[in-house]
C-alpha cells in the first residue's frame, strides 16, 4: 500500500495520494471491513506524516467507509446493504444522464476507443486479472461520463458509491461475473455506437443493476463482512 515514487511525482497532493491508496485498499478489502486502523502505522505503511492520513480518513468517513468513533478509535466500516442500495441510486442516476449526452457526442474515434477497452476487460478476464479487469471497468465508465460533456457525473459518482464498489470487488470471483459484466459492457457500446439514447441507457441501467444481485449470495459468503439487517 506504499506510495510509489512514480505517485509521488504525479503532481496530486499527499492528502489525494493518501485518499486514493487508502479508499483503494478498503474497496478491495486489503483493509477488510471491521479492522481498527492506526494513523501511525497508515501513516509509515504509506511513507507520509500523520497529517495527510488524518485529513484521508475525514474524507473516509463522510464516504462511508471509516467509522471513527471517539474513545474507541477508527474502524473500517462494516458493508451496509442500505449504503450499497444508496450508492447504486446516485450512480444509476448520474449515470443514465451522461449516458443520453455520451450518444450525442461521441465520434468514431471515441467509439474506437470504448471498444478497445472492452476487448482489454475480455483479455484481462482470459489472463485471470482481477485488477486489471477492475480498472479498466472504472475507465470504460468514466469514458462515458467524459464523452457526455459533463465530467462532474463521475466525480460525483465515484465519490458516492464506495460501498457499492467494496460488493464489486468481492463479486469479482463469483462464477460468470466476469463474462456477464463483458457482455453487458458490449451492449451498452453497441447502443451508444447505434447512437440510440433510450437502448444505451435501458443497457446501461441493467448493467448497473447487476451488481445489486449478488449482495444476499455475498452477504452470505462473508457475513463477517457485512452489517447485520
Amino acid at each position: 500500500m506504499r506510495i510509489s515514487l512514480a505517485e509521488r511525482a504525479l503532481g496530486t497532493t499527499a492528502r489525494e495520494r493518501v485518499y486514493d491508496a487508502l479508499r483503494e485498499a478498503i474497496v478491495s478489502a486489503a483493509l477488510e471491513p471491521g479492522r481498527q486502523l492506526s494513523e501511525n502505522e497508515l501513516a509509515e505503511r504509506l511513507g507520509v506524516s500523520r497529517t495527510p492520513v488524518r485529513e484521508a480518513l475525514v474524507r473516509l468517513r463522510d464516504d462511508r467507509l471509516v467509522a471513527i468513533v471517539p474513545q474507541l478509535g477508527t474502524f473500517v466500516t462494516l458493508i451496509d446493504a442500505e449504503a450499497v442500495a444508496d450508492a447504486h441510486f446516485v450512480r444509476e442516476a448520474l449515470e443514465a444522464g451522461a449516458i443520453r449526452l455520451a450518444v450525442e457526442r461521441a465520434t468514431d474515434a471515441d467509439l474506437r476507443a470504448l471498444h478497445a477497452v472492452v476487448d482489454a476487460q475480455r483479455d484481462a478476464d482470459a489472463a485471470g486479472d482481477d485488477d486489471a479487469f477492475d480498472r479498466l471497468d472504472d475507465q470504460l465508465h468514466r469514458m462515458l461520463c467524459e464523452l457526455s460533456g459533463r465530467e462532474i457525473a463521475w466525480r460525483v459518482s465515484q465519490r458516492a458509491r464506495g460501498q457499492l464498489d467494496r460488493v464489486r470487488r468481492l463479486s469479482m470471483p463469483e462464477p460468470g461475473f466476469r463474462a456477464m459484466m463483458i457482455a453487458e459492457h458490449e451492449e451498452v457500446v453497441g447502443a451508444v455506437a447505434a447512437r440510440d439514447a433510450a437502448q444505451a441507457e435501458q443497457a446501461l441501467r441493467h448493467h448497473l443493476r447487476m451488481v445489486l444481485s449478488f449482495v444476499p449470495d455475498l452477504q452470505r459468503a462473508h457475513p463477517e463482512f457485512f452489517e447485520e439487517s
